[in-house]
């Protein structure tokens, strides 16, 4: 049994690759729904919807967290944990979308970001891409058990190769019992070093970056992060199961 998570029976797992799949099925209704003209409260509700809908909960509006949302939608220069507000979703808008959800008593976690209703520009594809990159070549550095710093390691060197900046107070985290759980998961770190992660251990892999600077703010709402230079942000996340030779991701369809 892992020193790092608490043990989940062959059941458990099932249930986390179901809410998984419940999870992703989601995102792609999102993707669809999320239009300009819009507004963010509009997708929160939408989202609290499919949600119920699936037989699934909002982990984030469990008593030990409290969101006041079940999502959390971080347009533009918010880098996380944004609340869903009034703001009218425009042409052009980056937007990162991250969602927990319990299903049969578990939870998976994931993330994702896009441009409302147009292709991104050079520079904000770069940092689309270098983040998703980053956050595959965590995923493929797991061969089964692994330390956490050879998956850190992976994701900075493409977030370096990408020249984008690191927001290192922001990690990646184990999931299933609860959201979050140990270990964490930074996105820079070195080869061999760091937690031992074992067949069974189930963690969330997030790269979060910026276009400018790394350093972030916390704004009024108490919740919301953003960076503090107003560069953009962008977000991706998978829920990933470490098996006896790699890693499955949870999280997809």
């Amino acid at each position: 049994m892992s020193l790092i998570t608490k043990h989940k029976s062959n059941d458990q797992l099932d249930a986390m690759r179901e809410g998984g799949k419940i999870l992703a099925t989601i995102f792609q209704e999102i993707r669809q729904f999320a239009k300009a003209g819009i507004t963010e409260k509009e997708i929160d509700s939408f989202t609290e919807r499919r949600i119920a809908y699936y037989g699934a909960s909002p982990a984030y509006k469990e008593s030990t967290v409290n969101f006041p949302g079940v999502i959390c939608i971080s347009t533009n220069s918010e880098v996380v944990h944004a609340i869903p507000t009034d703001r009218i979703l425009k042409k052009g808008d980056l937007v990162s979308f991250d969602m927990v959800i319990r299903y049969k008593g578990m939870c998976t976690d994931s993330g994702f970001c896009m441009v409302i209703d147009q292709e991104p520009t050079d520079d904000v594809k770069r940092l689309i891409d270098y983040t998703e990159r980053a956050l595959y070549a965590g995923i493929n550095a797991i061969k089964g058990p692994t330390r956490v710093g050879n998956i850190s390691s992976a994701i900075e060197r493409v977030l370096r190769e990408g020249c984008l900046g690191i927001v290192e107070e922001l990690v990646g985290h184990g999931v299933g019992h609860k959201m979050h759980m140990p270990p964490d998961i930074p996105n820079y770190g070195v080869m061999g070093t760091g937690p031992l992660l074992r067949p069974g251990d189930t963690i969330a892999i997030e790269p979060i970056t910026t276009l400018g600077g790394a350093e972030i703010i916390q704004l009024d709402d108490g919740w919301t992060i953003a960076t503090r230079d107003g560069s953009l942000s962008a977000y991706a996340e998978h829920t990933i199961l470490v098996t006896k030779d790699g890693a499955e991701i949870l999280t997809r369809l």
